[in-house]
């Protein structure tokens, strides 16, 4: 069963009881989505660029099939996914970043923990896998991506690591990448996380392009909100919840647009980490607008 991440916390600072429009701009499984909708939401409209998520989130929110429109749609799009339906202001919305524990699971080479085909696409209706990055990409762009997204030190070593397995045969699974991943960097003694982590997380944020646009769509979505109503975010990573920080600071300082809510990004309880790990790294962050 997918648990959503810090479900109690986004429902208490959106405020659906007040009733309105939702967007659910990464809908996942629906877990939000049906909370919001449980607690009193007039409407939700949901958005994510991975298919069979939506079919999964369609299942889940059946109960409220009549007050639920789902739509196959990058958060990115969602100035044209709104202008589409004629809807100017919306009541609260909320964006789940980063993979999701459906992702994890179902073969598409996000995780290493079992040997699976190196897709890692969220969405799998275009765009490279990274088996085609990897194939085609030189050195140098291999390394600037693994350092950039992923935040790995030893980057050139990998990148050099990968160009010269590839000239003996394709990189086009997990346990490949990994094992050469682990082999390249160099280890002593009992390390807290596997080598290949930052490899793989650098990896899937440049062929899903994760953070290019984040701070327009923060904007973006933030001018939508009607007066009081707030956005919510959360981040798994560093990197988005800089984004998501810096994003929101410039539209409240800067811009008197928002108001920023959690001076401090709201972590997950012990007790929620305990039921469901994925909740360790999460940062939420919540914006509420001042003007309409």
């Amino acid at each position: 069963m997918h648990l959503p991440v810090m479900v109690d916390e986004v429902v208490r600072l959106l405020q659906p009881e007040r009733g309105g429009l939702f967007v659910d701009c990464t809908v996942g499984l629906g877990g939000h989505a049906s909370a919001l909708l449980a607690a009193g939401a007039t409407r939700v409209i949901g958005l994510d660029r991975d298919p069979a998520a939506l079919a999964r989130s369609r299942e889940r929110l059946a109960p409220w099939a009549d007050r639920v429109e789902l739509v196959h749609a990058d958060y990115r799009t969602l100035d044209a996914v709104l202008d589409a339906r004629g809807i100017d202001r919306i009541d609260g919305a909320l964006a789940d970043l980063g993979v999701s524990s459906m992702q994890l699971d179902e073969g598409r080479g996000f995780s290493f923990r079992r040997d699976e085909p190196l897709d890692m696409r969220m969405d799998t209706t275009q765009g490279d896998t990274v088996a085609d990055l990897l194939a085609r990409a030189d050195e140098a762009e291999i390394a600037d991506a693994i350092y950039q997204f992923g935040e790995e030190r030893h980057s050139r070593r990998v990148a050099r690591a990968i160009v010269t397995a590839r000239q003996s045969a394709p990189i086009t699974t997990t346990g490949q990448l990994a094992a050469l991943v682990r082999r390249a960097i160099p280890t002593h003694g009992w390390q807290r996380i596997d080598p290949a982590t930052r490899t793989f997380q650098g990896l899937r944020i440049w062929a899903n392009q994760e953070l290019e646009g984040l701070d327009r769509f923060l904007a973006a979505a933030a001018r939508r909100l009607d007066a009081g109503a707030r956005l919510a975010v959360i981040a798994f990573h560093s990197l988005e919840d800089r984004i998501v920080k810096h994003t929101f600071r410039t539209l409240d300082r800067v811009d008197a647009v928002v108001r920023v809510v959690t001076r401090h990004p709201l972590v997950a309880s012990d007790e929620e980490i305990a039921g469901n790990p994925r909740a360790r790294s999460a940062k939420l962050r919540v914006a509420e607008r001042v003007v309409a």
